[in-house]
């Protein structure tokens, strides 16, 4: 099934797109919020060499992982003013500017990869499109991050009782925030080059992230204890401006969403086949990794008390219905 959707995508993208070489040689910039050994990482230097391939080296991508570029909320505002050529950022800090794709951060929403791929290709990602377009931006590609799993240097977390009082930090989004809250833990909103100093010094116990992104961090370094937490999966969407992108010509345009189409395949391939090496790499650099032994009883809460808070934020209970059938649910 991941197999036919992903080569579907890519048949109607082919298909219909129309590659041309660039008449002038032109620099772009891409600002990560992640480091390059990541799969932000890997999304962005599949990008980088399908631009400068298609366009015979006449557009020239420069990369700049690990927030050289600044914090991802304010690559987010730079992309939109035309500041800023690409970003590669985290779904819950987008969120604030597209507030309904907030939807893809609800707990438990997303609970599989085939769940991922469907919500980021065809009609509903066409529908993400037309959204973040209204605010400003051009969705070009998505990065699959897997899930987000907790880590902390407290003690083991394998029940939501191992997790009451323990300090999470969370993205700067309101529904993380009240998930967390809602399993009894104390989240706290940071911004990501806080992070790791953060843990470092205990003004966090803990946060949430994907093997990959985990490991890259080196947050094994700093945190002993990591649990396989599946209530959100992490999606990091590549975009541009739509001022900026106005401002290609219509034959680079098509390389460009071309080129996003083609490495957000290439970022699915890296996850399946490097986040079992990243979770080796975390044992191996002493982490202790536990499953949770009640998980049924953090999605029910998260349900119950989340969801509703956020249905009106999001788009409405319909819109959450609908996201919800399209996925079989």
């Amino acid at each position: 099934m991941l197999k036919k959707l992903l080569m579907a995508g890519m048949t109607v993208l082919i298909a219909t797109t129309t590659i041309g070489v660039a008449s002038a040689q032109t620099t772009l910039r891409v600002g990560m919020g992640d480091p390059i050994d990541s799969d932000q990482g890997a999304l962005a230097v599949r990008f980088k060499e399908l631009i400068e391939g298609y366009s015979n080296g006449e557009i020239v991508v420069n990369l700049f992982p690990g927030g050289a570029l600044g914090a991802e909320t304010e690559m987010i505002q730079n992309v939109r003013l035309g500041n800023l050529d690409f970003a590669l950022v985290g779904i819950g800090n987008l969120t604030p500017f597209v507030p309904r794709m907030g939807a893809l951060t609800l707990p438990y929403l997303i609970q599989n990869t085939n769940d991922a791929v469907k919500v980021t290709t065809g009609p509903i990602n066409a529908g993400w499109n037309t959204r973040l377009n209204e605010s400003g931006f051009e969705l070009i590609g998505w990065t699959y991050s897997n899930f987000r799993f907790l880590t902390n240097s407290v003690r083991p977390v394998q029940t939501l009782e191992d997790l009451e009082g323990m300090k999470v930090r969370v993205p700067q989004n309101p529904i993380m925030l009240a998930t967390y809250e809602a399993w009894g833990a104390a989240p706290i909103a940071m911004s990501w080059p806080e992070v790791f100093t953060a843990l470092q010094q205990g003004v966090v116990d803990g946060q949430d992230n994907p093997y990959i992104v985990n490991y890259s961090m080196k947050f094994h370094e700093v945190q002993d204890y990591l649990t396989e937490v599946h209530h959100s999966y992490s999606l990091q969407p590549l975009i541009t401006g739509v001022r900026r992108m106005s401002r290609f010509s219509d034959e680079e345009q098509a390389m460009i969403r071309r080129a996003g189409v083609e490495a957000q395949m290439a970022a699915l391939r890296y996850q399946l086949e490097e986040a079992e090496n990243a979770k080796q790499g975390m044992i191996a650099g002493g982490v202790e990794v536990f499953t949770l032994a009640d998980e049924d009883q953090w999605m029910e809460l998260a349900k119950e008390k989340v969801w509703p808070r956020f249905y009106e934020q999001v788009g409405g209970k319909e819109f959450v219905d609908e996201l919800l059938s399209q996925l079989g649910r």
